[in-house]
């Protein structure tokens, strides 16, 4: 049975934003209700903490998410809004700083006092990825893909979000004659 979600594993904020987008013209909004929300924090493995957060703010924390991705596959700045919108997400976080040692090292590091909630949890991944120079966006290359995912290969050359579907299926057209 496939499962009803893209979930490529690379980043949990990049799947969040996949769930808009797809491989073909016109995806459907995978998560268009509560009950999606609570399927995909299941596939996931994410605790709703609760119940599922109000959808009109899951979907504009997803269109804030979006026009990230976009900005950095493209190579510029990131959105102000889609930094405003994950540290209100992080802000919604309880804990405390704690001091660690970590392979022979102090490290100061956040103690959550709970499991993140969803919003909190996708916000994390995103703020991860930014914080990490070596994680590049990328857009699937595939003309008729859309999805999202981090090529955190050694050359940064990843150019399909799965080599298994449309890597083989671009190959297989380039056999064929059907692209240059």
């Amino acid at each position: 049975m496939q499962n009803e979600f893209t979930l490529l594993g690379d980043a949990l904020w990049l799947d969040f934003v996949n769930t808009a987008r797809g491989r073909g013209d016109n995806p459907p909004d995978l998560l268009p209700d509560a009950a999606a929300v609570l399927r995909w924090a299941t596939a996931q493995r994410l605790d709703l903490n609760g119940g599922p957060p109000p959808m009109d703010t899951m979907h504009r924390l997803r269109e804030r998410l979006t026009a990230l991705a976009e900005s950095l596959h493209g190579g510029l700045q990131p959105p102000a809004g889609s930094i405003a919108a994950i540290n209100e997400q992080l802000a919604c976080g309880e804990g405390r700083h704690q001091l660690t040692r970590v392979s022979g090292e102090w490290r100061l590091r956040f103690a959550p006092e709970r499991r993140p909630s969803i919003l909190e949890a996708i916000a994390q991944s995103a703020a991860a990825s930014l914080a990490d120079s070596l994680r590049l966006v990328r857009r699937c290359a595939d003309p008729s893909c859309s999805l999202f995912f981090i090529d955190d290969s050694p050359n940064q050359s990843r150019r399909w979000c799965s080599t298994a579907v449309c890597g083989c299926q671009t190959r297989v057209e380039r056999r064929r004659g059907l692209l240059r």
